[in-house]
């Protein structure tokens, strides 16, 4: 079986000492004292341990079936959802109003990150729930909010997103699933929705869908699609459940991964739905939830990564194989652990940085987000900014990650039974669904650079110039972290210069570059906190706070990054500027 330890210590030091969520003027925020969110974590970890990774390999084996209309999870699962449910972990972030705890989205993203290392297809059945419970608390009515928020965030009820059909993935104007209204205000859906996550299961009383489709007189494209809440089961007046309601699963999807949690194939045969937020302005109601769930996915990227690079740790300490060239440092054992030789110790240094810096990512954006829900719309328009970076960068980079993990165990990380298989199957997945990460690099470039006159991204830049200036005394950390965190800022902005002046030209300049944006971006930005977490535990060095080589470790796994990863800003800058000619020079009939 593989092994999971949450890293807890490393998130208290991001919370903590680069964050300071304590100190931040924001409710709720006072109360994250170091000893509140160590309690919190150590709990998370606890909790995902003892019950969710001995789970991760049973739900991958297993996976779930379809028996006479009704959706098994894998054995195990229904237990382990209650334990999280009655820990009300399901609700650690949500509004008290509805049985919430209220705690910061960071707090969630925390938690999320270690649940989804300990199990990632199991932790899906909540994660989905969390982002249809988002976008009924943002557009839904009082009354909507009230019959369905509660029982989300308890997940008794649990929530799924609705949007792929057949024929049609990324041009969601094509779908074709109908809406016909009715006198009592409801509406008829009908159509067929396919790859949708948690889409039905025994672990809940009741799933709710929400589903778009194309209601009368919306028109033509993405402009004539509304969002509906389509319940498996209906509501009555009281809250209890009525009749079966005209929604049924055709099929389970068999998929590379993620097995332990219920692809399906959603039938809709006049299923009666309400709709939520205003008629033919389901995109924007549904990219509440996209949009938490683009963060969600680039968390899962790297979350999956730190399972598998724990496990290649420790692959790498216990096997024997070889002699380290310097000589013998296992002189009384047949061989040297695999951890002496240097290609193995590059293999580990590349995810070891990676991993820290995209979770300082990911809770800084948890961060931001939570500035942007109490009104700081800097905050709001620099994580817009960031929201593909997150995903896109996150997943590709977590997808190499995990396969670098399961190279270091060679022949043995093929072997289904080592579980590095698992990780790598596992993390595929992140890098296509909730937008696939071309798309992502397409809506950085195309939409989010320019968005509201291009403030976000010249915010991003200040927020690096003055960083470098407020810290540039600081000899102890000139050379190894802020002249490479300003040769890569200078890097990004190049080619963002490089765009406006081609682009307006022939656009397929910026699109034939926009994926190698995105990856310079994402250098660029772990660049940016690595060297904030460098500030930190320097910082903690000079006061004599230091404890047991934590900060030591932090500095040369940093140094590593600004060194040997940061550097691939200049390729990706490069590669940009050769423009669109290379990619498109041949014709459709010559490939």
């Amino acid at each position: 079986m593989t092994i999971y330890t949450a890293p807890t210590r490393d998130m208290q030091f991001l919370l903590h000492d680069v964050l300071q969520v304590s100190a931040a003027d924001l409710p709720g925020h006072a109360d994250l004292d170091r000893e509140f969110t160590e309690a919190i974590l150590e709990a998370a970890g606890q909790l995902a341990s003892d019950m969710l990774v001995p789970l991760n390999a049973v739900g991958d084996q297993q996976g779930c079936v379809l028996e006479n209309g009704v959706v098994r999870t894998p054995e195990g699962f229904g237990a382990a959802f209650e334990a999280m449910k009655e820990g009300g972990w399901t609700g650690l972030d949500c509004d008290p109003e509805y049985g919430g705890q209220g705690m910061p989205y960071v707090m969630g993203v925390a938690t999320g990150e270690i649940f989804v290392s300990a199990n990632m297809a199991f932790n899906m059945y909540q994660g989905l729930t969390h982002g249809a419970y988002s976008a009924i608390h943002a557009h839904g009515t009082d009354d909507q909010k009230q019959t369905y928020l509660p029982k989300m965030v308890s997940c008794d009820w649990t929530g799924t997103m609705n949007l792929t059909e057949p024929h049609c993935g990324t041009d969601l104007g094509m779908l074709r699933t109908k809406a016909e209204p009715q006198d009592d205000g409801s509406y008829l859906i009908t159509g067929q929705k396919i790859f949708i996550s948690a889409g039905d299961h025994d672990l809940a009383q009741n799933v709710i869908h929400l589903v778009l489709a194309k209601a009368p007189g919306g028109g033509e494209g993405t402009k004539g699609i509304s969002l509906f809440i389509v319940p498996k089961f209906l509501v009555n007046a009281d809250g209890s459940l009525g009749e079966r309601n005209g929604v049924s699963v055709g099929a389970l999807e068999h998929k590379m991964g993620i097995h332990g949690n219920a692809t399906a194939v959603m039938n809709f045969d006049g299923a009666r739905g309400w709709l939520l937020g205003e008629l033919h302005k389901g995109m924007r109601a549904m990219f509440t939830m996209m949009n938490e769930a683009r963060l969600g996915v680039g968390l899962q990227g790297y979350a999956v990564a730190e399972a598998a690079y724990q496990n290649a740790v420790a692959y790498a300490k216990d096997r024997l194989q070889g002699r380290a060239v310097t000589g013998a440092e296992n002189p009384s054992g047949p061989a040297d652990p695999l951890i002496v030789h240097p290609d193995i110790r590059r293999a580990l240094m590349d995810q070891k940085s990676f991993l820290e810096g995209a979770r300082a990512l990911a809770f800084w954006g948890a961060h931001l987000i939570d500035r942007g829900h109490h009104g700081d719309a800097a905050a709001e328009g620099l994580v817009s900014l960031l929201t593909p970076v997150i995903k896109g960068f996150l997943t590709d980079k977590g997808f190499e990650t995990a396969v670098l993990a399961q190279q270091v165990f060679g022949g043995h990380g093929y072997i289904e039974e080592n579980g590095m298989s698992q990780f790598v199957r596992d993390a595929r997945i992140t890098m296509i669904y909730e937008g696939a990460n071309g798309v992502q690099a397409l809506d950085l470039v195309g939409r989010k650079l320019a968005q509201d006159g291009g403030k976000h991204v010249m915010a991003f830049f200040d927020e690096v110039k003055g960083f470098i200036k407020a810290n540039e005394a600081n000899a102890a950390l000139a050379a190894d972290f802020l002249e490479p965190l300003k040769a890569a800022s200078k890097d990004l902005q190049a080619a963002a210069m490089f765009f406006m002046e081609n682009g307006m030209k022939n656009p397929n300049h910026a699109l034939a570059g926009s994926y190698d944006f995105m990856h310079l971006f994402g250098h660029t930005v772990l660049g940016y906190l690595w060297a904030r977490m460098a500030v930190a535990a320097q910082a903690a060095l000079d006061a004599g706070t230091a404890e047991a080589g934590f900060h030591d470790t932090k500095l040369a796994t940093g140094r590593y990054y600004m060194k040997r990863q940061l550097p691939m800003t200049a390729t990706h800058l490069a590669r940009i500027r050769s423009g669109a000619d290379p990619v498109m020079a041949l014709a459709a009939d010559q490939f």
